[in-house]
């Protein structure tokens, strides 16, 4: 029986690590084929103990706990949505991307809950967001495009880099027609603009939040707002712009002044524009590529930062589409080739001599 023994601060340390009723154990556990248990020692320190028949696991299980171990020592909770994200990348052989993550803190929310990069996709995202004005953010739900965008837009008018917020996004009902909603013009868009009034006041406050809407320092608008507009000095987020059409996108991208940063969020398979009409998102990500100064970061499952099963609904879904586009394309090779023989079959027809019956003499 191989073994590995990883020295921890205190039994709290341990505590963290193992998870309530030991769930972060059990995935460790049932990932590497090892077997994990905690040892106190007589000067009051306390260790952890993987024990397998592999090294190999051994070490693989050893490398997660001690990530843990340092992550512990940043942060007061340790989910079991980060430990299988800790598994699945040491198991991918991608262990030493765990480092980018580190320890920085983006913004401490009003209840003094940090704010930081969960996953290695994520810090990449958020230093994109550092190093350049604008970032278009591409992934699938729950990987934290928005959240993060709107902490890094709050920190940086705490920090006096941008005078203002601006957040906007194009007013699409879901794949339903809602009608006539009752109310005036606030009332009827605030439905969609309402994932952004939660991220701010997550991160301000309510009263804090309300204060700077009403001084003006903070502005929430559907995207056919910004239309004329020059914004100088602000720091301006467009949620959900797969929805959006190429014209909304030009539009909304030009509206960019001196002193400001752009961030432009979407998810290119949740697109609610009518059938056939192309997403400004995709048109920008095509046509923006390569120039100096704009990012596109691409996330994918592994930074679902939700419930795990996000993960696997996600992943799911992607695997149907690809069935899907294969028997469309096996179905148009299929028409394709009796087109082709039908033609072949005309043209046989066509060039044969035709028939004339001889005459008698």
């Amino acid at each position: 029986m191989n073994q590995r023994i990883i020295k921890v601060d205190t039994a709290e340390t341990t505590a963290l690590i193992f998870g309530t009723y030991d769930v972060n154990l059990r995935i460790i556990e049932d990932a590497f084929p090892v077997t994990l248990r905690n040892r106190s020692g007589e000067d009051g320190t306390d260790a952890i103990v993987v024990s397998g028949e592999s090294m190999d696991q051994v070490n693989l299980a050893a490398a997660a706990v001690e990530y843990l171990r340092d992550m512990v020592r940043h942060t007061t909770e340790i989910t079991d949505q980060s430990v299988r994200y800790v598994v699945d990348m040491i198991r991918g052989g991608n262990a030493g991307e765990l480092a980018h993550i580190g320890s920085d803190c983006i913004f401490v929310t009003a209840k003094g809950k940090p704010v930081k990069a969960k996953t290695v996709g994520q810090a990449k995202y958020v230093e994109a967001i550092r190093k350049n004005t604008i970032v278009l953010g591409v992934g699938p739900a729950g990987t934290g495009k928005t959240f993060l965008a709107v902490a890094m837009a709050v920190k940086a008018l705490k920090e006096k880099q941008v005078s203002r917020i601006l957040l906007t996004r194009p007013a699409i009902e879901a794949g339903e027609r809602l009608g006539f909603l009752p109310g005036d013009l606030l009332s009827k868009i605030d439905p969609y603009l309402r994932p952004l009034y939660d991220a701010l006041g997550e991160m301000l406050g309510p009263e804090t939040h309300q204060r700077m809407v009403e001084k003006g320092i903070i502005e929430v608008a559907p995207l056919a707002y910004m239309r004329g507009r020059t914004l100088d000095d602000a720091f301006i987020i467009l949620d959900e712009a797969q929805n959006a059409t190429p014209e909304q996108v030009k539009m909304f991208l030009t509206r960019l002044g001196f002193g400001s940063k752009v961030v432009v969020t979407g998810d290119l398979t949740q697109t609610d524009l009518p059938y056939g009409q192309r997403s400004g998102l995709a048109s920008a990500i095509k046509i923006l590529e390569g120039i100096d100064d704009i990012a596109i970061h691409y996330l994918s499952e592994k930074d679902v930062v939700r419930h795990h099963l996000v993960q696997k609904i996600i992943l799911a879904y992607e695997a149907y589409d690809r069935e899907q586009a294969a028997k469309k394309q096996q179905a148009a090779e299929l028409r394709d080739g009796r087109e082709n023989d039908r033609r072949d079959t005309d043209r046989r027809d066509t060039d044969r001599p035709a028939y004339r019956p001889k005459r008698n003499r």
